[in-house]
């Protein structure tokens, strides 16, 4: 078990759903801090990498945040996820924090879908620096703090695409295509397509929109701006500054993120939920 410390609700939570293990006749096992933070009296592991390698379930108390930092940190482990909400959207997680007893009922009856989601990777030179980033949602290069333009150059298998001027762009994953790719005009992808999609961030050119490409796709992105902070960044969480001229590739990493959610609910169910959208009659 993980949780967000600084959540509240996380103590009591966490508390529940331990005695619930218990109660199942199975061993509850947690990270350092958060066995620490809900007192509990159990075996811990010191990080989310050491946790993952011992437990056959990693349950895990947050919001979407949390969901991804225990992806990055367990770098891929294969070791199934499944998120108790304690947020707000959420995307990422399964159940709510208020349904965690009924939950995990229906994770004893094997009911529930384990769902393989791409990550995607972005290799080159960031201030001659070698930089390897990893994401589930996606990897982004905007401007700093300065609001003016920057202008990337975009290959797609070696073959050109175009050069964005604008505030930057995100390449992202199916599941990171309700992240921060939506709010900048994307599409929302469903997590069995096989596709990336590449959305600039208000594009200076309005004919500029999200492109579509499969996930085989080497994407090769270069900064052709020669004085302005632009910074990469992996899920918001793992930043890199780039320089006029440098170079980086983006593609589908070998590992992949196991998530859990119940056996009856389908993505366009959490779509629906989750944005508030409603049927009409006219």
């Amino acid at each position: 078990m993980l949780a967000h410390f600084e959540k509240r609700s996380s103590r009591n939570v966490v508390r529940e759903a331990a005695e619930l293990i218990a109660r199942a006749g199975r061993v509850a096992v947690a990270e350092a801090q958060t066995a620490r933070m809900a007192g509990l009296d159990c075996a811990t592991f010191d990080d989310p990498a050491a946790l993952a390698a011992q437990a056959d379930l990693l349950l895990v108390f947050g919001g979407d945040g949390s969901m991804l930092r225990t992806i990055r940190e367990t770098n891929g482990s294969g070791t199934p996820i499944l998120g108790i909400n304690l947020g707000r959207l959420g995307f990422l997680t399964a159940i709510s924090d208020k349904n965690i007893a009924d939950g995990l009922e229906k994770l004893w009856r094997d009911d529930f879908v384990i769902e393989s989601r791409p990550l995607v990777e972005a290799t080159g030179q960031c201030q001659s620096q070698p930089i390897l980033m990893t994401a589930l949602n996606d990897i982004v290069i905007s401007r700093g703090a300065v609001s003016r333009l920057i202008e990337l150059e975009v290959s797609v298998n070696e073959k050109y695409l175009t050069c964005y001027r604008g505030d930057g762009l995100v390449l992202c994953t199916p599941t990171g295509s309700t992240a921060y790719s939506l709010s900048a005009g994307g599409p929302i992808i469903s997590p069995s397509a096989e596709v990336f999609a590449i959305t600039p961030i208000c594009a200076h050119a309005l004919s500029n929109r999200a492109v579509i490409i499969s996930s085989s796709s080497v994407v090769s992105v270069k900064l052709l701006s020669k004085e302005m902070e632009t910074i990469m960044a992996a899920d918001g969480q793992i930043q890199a500054n780039l320089s006029g001229g440098d170079t980086v590739t983006i593609r589908r990493s070998p590992r992949v993120a196991r998530l859990l959610h119940p056996g009856e609910t389908t993505f366009f169910d959490t779509v629906r939920q989750k944005l508030h959208w409603r049927g009409s009659s006219v």
